[in-house]
């Protein structure tokens, strides 16, 4: 009788976790931070239809970097179970903690029980109302969610790009300020992005019900100055 390969569950939970990791540092990074009058969230991706920053609900938006198939399904399970919970109950219910639960314990279930873990980490960010503040939480691909009161970045060379932003931060900072030290956390001494190289949206009151509005061409342009 042949006896099965033993490998330690340290080492396999190891090599899970840098297969995830190298998968997610090959795609390109993503900062949110919230500023006078809502959330900013800001992409390098120079692609205008495979979008990585999404509505799921009224005041909800959802990001995700890594690979694109795997967190667009978790968008698209992100918006049913948002409509769902929305049309059963009523439209107050749905919030971006129990959604970001939801997604930390798929995304834990997954790298602990399944061959290979997803190679992916998302944001879930919601507009606050008079009573109740901003809120991003930011979910990690084995599950790890942390929630943010400032900014959050994802992907790349997360370290790096945290301290680049840390330097710029100002508390209660206007859209095109933000937008600047986002965009030049993003890129580095090294190079340099343009309208075309983003995507770039924000969660901001006076759009009605909706809150979720994409920048693009000229009025992105006019922020970035």
């Amino acid at each position: 009788m042949t006896m099965p390969y033993y490998v330690a569950p340290e080492q396999v939970m190891k090599d899970r976790a840098e297969y995830a990791q190298k998968g997610i540092a090959r795609g390109r990074s993503l900062v949110a931070t919230v500023y006078d009058q809502g959330i900013a969230i800001v992409a390098d991706n120079p692609s205008r239809t495979l979008h990585k920053i999404s509505e799921i609900y009224d005041r909800i938006a959802f990001a995700g970097v890594g690979k694109y198939n795997e967190f667009d399904q978790l968008r698209v399970s992100g918006i049913r179970h948002a409509d769902t919970k929305g049309y059963a109950y009523s439209r107050e219910d749905v919030d971006a903690r129990s959604l970001a639960n939801l997604y930390a314990q798929y995304l834990g279930q997954v790298f602990t029980h399944e061959m290979k873990p997803l190679e992916v980490e998302i944001l879930v960010a919601e507009l606050g109302t008079g009573t109740h503040p901003n809120q991003l939480y930011h979910i990690a691909y084995e599950g790890t969610i942390t929630d943010e009161d400032r900014y959050a970045v994802l992907g790349g060379e997360t370290e790096a790009i945290a301290e680049r932003l840390e330097e710029r931060w100002t508390q209660g900072w206007s859209l095109a300020e933000a937008l600047r030290a986002a965009v030049d956390a993003l890129a580095g001494p090294d190079r340099t992005l343009t309208g075309g190289d983003l995507e770039v949206a924000v969660l901001t009151n006076g759009n009605g019900r909706r809150t979720f509005r994409r920048l693009v061409d000229d009025e992105l342009q006019a922020l970035l100055g």
